[in-house]
């Protein structure tokens, strides 16, 4: 692996992570330039589902549909879980003769042979797994080891970013939605004469009945408000 191209790879990572680019757009753009700069086989990103604790396939620029569902792996089990587990690179020189490797029936039909597994890590939490495969015996040496690693990492800050982004702008939205039932409610106290405990309820009736969110009923009764006062202002 050429110095030039671990360069070259790491600039492009960098510009994908700073990009206005969707998480998934990210995350496939890293796999695919990691394989490249590896010459792998099939290069994988797994992360850890939150609910289910397991590590799911959630970026490969490989086209095998077989390789792209498997089914999730438990921290600890098989050689993602273990790095994952163990906050360590593995390497493996034949993942059809390890037997801790979950899938040999899969690796030697797709031709898989060498594994570099390295977890990805955020402030101290493993958020998930980079897994590149070649498709002859591979001794990884320590550049390479330190390249994934470096790409794991930047990979990891980029989705802690985006899930704090994705958190911001639920709470903004949550924030913007209270806003608005309170100012409706305050409509329907001034003009049917209820007691907020009513106007809440009557908000909440109309949001049921009708399948609509609470802040959907509320901007409609805001927004016939405005026009009663723009109706009669004329």
């Amino acid at each position: 692996m050429q110095f030039e191209e671990q360069i070259k790879a790491l600039s492009k990572i960098s510009k994908a992570i700073t990009s206005d680019l969707y998480l998934e757009d990210i995350l496939r753009l890293i796999v695919t330039a990691t394989a490249e700069l590896l010459g792998s086989n099939i290069c994988s990103l797994m992360l850890v589902d939150e609910k289910t604790q397991g590590l799911v396939v959630r970026a490969t620029q490989s086209i095998s549909e077989e390789y792209n569902k498997k089914p999730p792996l438990k921290i600890g089990e098989g050689i993602a879980g273990k790095a994952a587990k163990e906050n360590r690179p593995i390497t493996v020189k034949d993942v059809t003769k390890e037997k801790e490797y979950k899938h040999k029936d899969l690796a030697k039909r797709e031709g898989l042979v060498s594994l570099l597994c390295v977890p990805m890590v955020v402030k101290g939490k493993i958020i998930g797994v980079i897994n590149c495969y070649t498709s002859k015996p591979h001794d990884f040496n320590e550049n390479e080891i330190e390249v994934i690693t470096t790409i794991a990492n930047q990979a990891a800050v980029a989705i802690e970013n985006t899930e704090l982004m994705v958190k911001s702008k639920v709470i903004q939205e949550e924030l913007e939605a209270r806003k608005r039932i309170e100012r409706a409610k305050g409509i329907l106290m001034r003009d049917e004469g209820l007691t907020e405990e009513q106007a809440y309820l009557k908000i909440r009736k109309y949001s049921m009945d009708n399948r609509k969110t609470m802040r959907e009923v509320a901007e409609a009764i805001i927004l016939a408000a405005d026009m009663r006062h723009l109706t009669g202002a004329k």
